[in-house]
C-alpha cells in the first residue's frame, strides 16, 4: 500500500489520534486496543487501495466504514473501563490483607515481654478501618468474579466499575491512616525499625491503590456518562 507523504493528509493517523484522546484506561490494554483498531483500518484501505483508489480516498472511505470516533469510543471506552476496574479489584484484593497485618503489629508492638496497645480510640478506629478493608476486599473479589469467568454468562453491572473505584478510595485512606499509626507507633516502642518499614511499605501501597482508584473513577464515569450498558462487556484483563 502507497502511503502518504510527509506533507500529505492521513485519516487514519488522524483518527487513531482523536481515539487516542478520547479513550481512558490501562495503557497496556489501550495501546493494543488502538494498535488492533489501526491495522484494520490499514486492511480496510489497502482493499481499496488495490481497487485503485488513491491512498487518501481509501483511507477516508475505511475510517467511514469503520464509524466515527464518536460512536466507536463508548464501545472502546466500556471495555478499557472494565479492565481498569478489574486492575483495581487485583490490586485492593492484594492490598488489605498487607493492610490489617499493619494495624495488628502496631497493635501488638512493644517492649519484650510486653503487650503495648493503642490508646483506646486508635484501637476502635483500627478496628473500623481494618472492617473497612475486609469490606473493600470482598468488593473487589466478587468484582473480578463478575468481570470473569461469571461475565460468560451474566452481564456486567452498569454500577460495578464505580463500585470498584470507591472500594479502591476507601481502602487507600484506610492505608493512608495506617501510614500514620506506625509512624506514631514507631517513636513510642522499641520494635520502631519493624514499624517504619511497615509504614514505608503501608505509604508505597497507599500510592498504588490511590492511583488504579482514581483512575477508575476516571473511567467509570466516562463509561457511564456514555451509556454503560453490562451486555456485551466481555473484558478479561
Amino acid at each position: 500500500m502507497n502511503a502518504p507523504g510527509p506533507s500529505a493528509a492521513d485519516p487514519i493517523a488522524d483518527y487513531e489520534a482523536a481515539l487516542t484522546a478520547a479513550l481512558h484506561g490501562p495503557g497496556g490494554k489501550k495501546a493494543r486496543m488502538i494498535e488492533e483498531l489501526r491495522d484494520g483500518l490499514a486492511c480496510t484501505a489497502e482493499a481499496h487501495v488495490e481497487e485503485g483508489k488513491p491512498y487518501e480516498q481509501a483511507a477516508r472511505l475505511a475510517v467511514r466504514e469503520f464509524g466515527t470516533v464518536e460512536e466507536v469510543t463508548p464501545a472502546c471506552q466500556r471495555e478499557l473501563t472494565i479492565a481498569q476496574a478489574r486492575h483495581t479489584a487485583r490490586t485492593v484484593v492484594l492490598a488489605a490483607p498487607f493492610l490489617i497485618a499493619c494495624w495488628y503489629l502496631a497493635r501488638t508492638s512493644g517492649l519484650p515481654g510486653t503487650a503495648w496497645q493503642l490508646p483506646r480510640t486508635a484501637q476502635s478506629l483500627a478496628v473500623y478501618l481494618a472492617g473497612a478493608a475486609i469490606v473493600a476486599a470482598l468488593l473487589a473479589a466478587s468484582a473480578l468474579a463478575a468481570t470473569g469467568a461469571l461475565a460468560r454468562r451474566l452481564p456486567t453491572p452498569h454500577r460495578l466499575p464505580l463500585v470498584v473505584a470507591w472500594a479502591g478510595t476507601t481502602t487507600s485512606v484506610t492505608m493512608a491512616v495506617a501510614t500514620l499509626a506506625l509512624a506514631a507507633s514507631a517513636a513510642l516502642t522499641t520494635d520502631w525499625p519493624l514499624l517504619a518499614l511497615a509504614g514505608a511499605l503501608s505509604a508505597a501501597s497507599h500510592a498504588l491503590v490511590a492511583s488504579s482508584a482514581r483512575a477508575s473513577r476516571h473511567c467509570a464515569r466516562l463509561a457511564l456518562g456514555q451509556g454503560f450498558g453490562g451486555a456485551g462487556t466481555r473484558s478479561r484483563t
